[in-house]
């Protein structure tokens, strides 16, 4: 993997993990560790990896977009800006891998925008999940995005209007993560949802994310023309044909993809 500046990166196996690693600024997400994201995703996605961890160094999962640039930008720059981070969530849903947050203390504003944007999520008791822009004078509307697609519409304006932190025991129950765990177990139960979710035909799985996603939110109709076309057309690719042969002869399947 490539060298960064405001990153971590790391492959152990078919896993690979980038960490944001910018502690004393909270991990937040400055054009540069963007850009720095972005990459790092883009080249995960082109190689042969079956899964892909976006975790935070330091106390903080990330405070969301830097100020620090945000408030050194005209319009247009803001705009560049959020189109950046929107071009990073966008790339997380599209790369074939497996997404998974490992999710530990605040993920505020952009940073609770990261990790509804991730294929699944796991936190730490201690994290808490916040879009703070309701209660100061910047309004969370990009992280409203795919939060809404997560928790629903009153748990959305709860969260965006009073911009409180929300627990991650409520989190959980919201759905914006699919676990919570003790913090010393947050890297086992990361290791095990991801090892569960990169099972079988990689070639199937990655039709199937992003079916999912080009479904979702869509009238019901709208979603069964896709998937019925998809599913189709999955039947056929040999993944599909080892594991309904392994099926029907009782036997493990051997993946060819």
């Amino acid at each position: 993997m490539g060298e960064y500046e405001h990153l971590l990166v790391k492959r152990d196996d078919d896993t690979i993990t980038i960490t944001m690693n910018r502690a004393a600024r909270r991990n937040s997400l400055s054009a540069e560790h963007l850009t720095e994201l972005l990459t790092a995703f883009r080249e995960a996605g082109a190689s042969d990896a079956t899964g892909i961890v976006l975790a935070g160094a330091g106390p903080v999962f990330s405070a969301g977009h830097d100020f620090g640039d945000v408030a050194s930008r005209d319009l247009m720059g803001v705009r560049e800006l959020l189109t950046l981070c929107t071009e990073l969530m966008r790339t997380m849903q599209s790369v074939p891998q497996v997404v998974v947050a490992r999710v530990h203390g605040l993920a505020t504003a952009a940073g609770c925008q990261l990790v509804a944007s991730c294929d699944l999520a796991v936190a730490a008791s201690s994290a808490g999940f916040a879009l703070p822009g309701g209660k100061g004078g910047w309004f969370c509307h990009t992280p409203a995005v795919p939060v809404a697609r997560s928790i629903g519409r009153k748990r959305l304006m709860e969260m965006a209007l009073t911009g409180d932190v929300v627990p991650a025991e409520v989190a959980l129950d919201w759905g914006l993560v699919n676990y919570v765990v003790p913090d010393d177990e947050l890297d086992s139960a990361v290791a095990d949802l991801l090892a569960r979710a990169t099972r079988g035909s990689r070639a199937s799985k990655t039709m199937g994310k992003h079916t999912l996603y080009a479904q979702l939110d869509r009238p019901e109709a709208d979603a069964y023309a896709i998937a019925v076309e998809v599913m189709a057309s999955a039947s056929q690719l040999p993944g599909a044909r080892e594991g309904m042969a392994a099926f029907l002869e009782k036997r493990k399947p051997e993946w060819p993809d």
